[in-house]
């Protein structure tokens, strides 16, 4: 029989079936945590291989590697692949571990967010909010991963106008999360930022431009300054800037934006084409109409290259 991985068998260096998994997911997680998603992807790929060789394609493990490979699809814009992997992992798991078990929770919790990143809020709400019932049940209301199930319900209803509930939500998830981990933490600066867009909608500029700072600021110590996460908050800061008419600050920020986003992400993913589409807008704005062609005339060549279903 053939190794797994190119390594001369010895007692030192041999691995049970779950620690080979757990090695090649291993190698995945780095990756995804630098923002390198499609290296993610293939490692995360392997680690799906083993563990259906090793334990077959029910086995617990190939839940764990299936719902770790749809983040990946996600954050890639994959969503068609994110939701097949997701599902596939909820029918294994709730058959393991039972319908209120807070894997479950967690399924649901990124199914929803599936939807919440392909635009589709009011398909993703009912997920979200069976993700928060299940996991409040299984570990009690003020458990961190309750705080992030919020948050992402949240989320969904800020996208539905909803801004009411979802500020009351992002808040109570702030208070969950400072309390037991502090306010330097990547899940706090996502809320900040998701805060913020909130506060701007309903007319607190101040407040919104204070909240994406702060995000931007966490972010960069917790992730590094080219994560394509802070990329994202650096998008919203020049949104708010060009809403604010701070033309200038509104394009340094685009600048940099683009330039975490591409290198993060590659030149052809959905979030560049939407930071080139914005930046666009601004160059109209403030007159400088050729470079504004060329930018649009950039994100549409993105847009026509990404053929992924919502």
């Amino acid at each position: 029989m053939k190794a797994l991985l190119r390594e001369t068998p010895s007692p030192q260096n041999q691995r049970s079936p779950e620690q080979t998994v757990h090695a090649l997911s291993h190698r995945a997680q780095v990756f995804f945590a630098k923002g390198l998603y499609r290296e993610a992807e293939a490692w995360y790929l392997r680690a799906l291989a083993v563990a259906e060789q090793l334990s077959g394609p029910d086995h617990l493990e190939v839940a764990t590697v299936l719902n770790n490979l749809g983040v990946v699809y996600k954050y890639l814009s994959r969503f068609a692949e994110a939701r097949r992997v997701y599902k596939r992992s909820l029918v294994i798991t709730e058959r393991i571990l039972g319908p209120g078990h807070s894997e479950v929770a967690t399924l649901y919790h990124n199914l929803g967010g599936v939807e919440h990143a392909a635009g589709n809020h009011a398909l993703g709400e009912p997920l979200a909010r069976k993700s928060v019932e299940i996991r409040e049940e299984a570990l009690g209301p003020n458990h961190p991963h309750v705080a992030a199930d919020m948050a992402a319900l949240g989320a969904l209803l800020e996208g539905q106008r909803k801004y009411d509930e979802a500020e009351q939500l992002y808040r109570r998830s702030l208070v969950i999360l400072e309390h037991g981990h502090g306010r330097q933490i990547a899940e706090v600066a996502v809320i900040l930022n998701n805060l913020a867009g909130v506060c701007l909608a309903t007319g607190r500029a101040p407040e919104a431009e204070k909240l994406y700072l702060e995000a931007l600021s966490i972010k960069e110590q917790v992730l590094g300054a080219s994560h394509p996460e802070v990329g994202m908050t650096l998008n919203n800061l020049a949104v708010f800037y060009k809403t604010d008419k701070q033309y200038e600050k509104a394009d340094a920020y685009y600048q940099r934006a683009l330039s975490v986003l591409e290198r993060g992400l590659g030149p052809k993913h959905p979030k560049v084409a939407v930071t080139l589409q914005n930046y666009a807008k601004l160059l109209r704005k403030t007159g400088r109409t050729e470079d504004a062609r060329a930018i649009a005339d950039r994100a549409n060549a993105v847009r026509k290259g990404d053929t992924e279903p919502s």
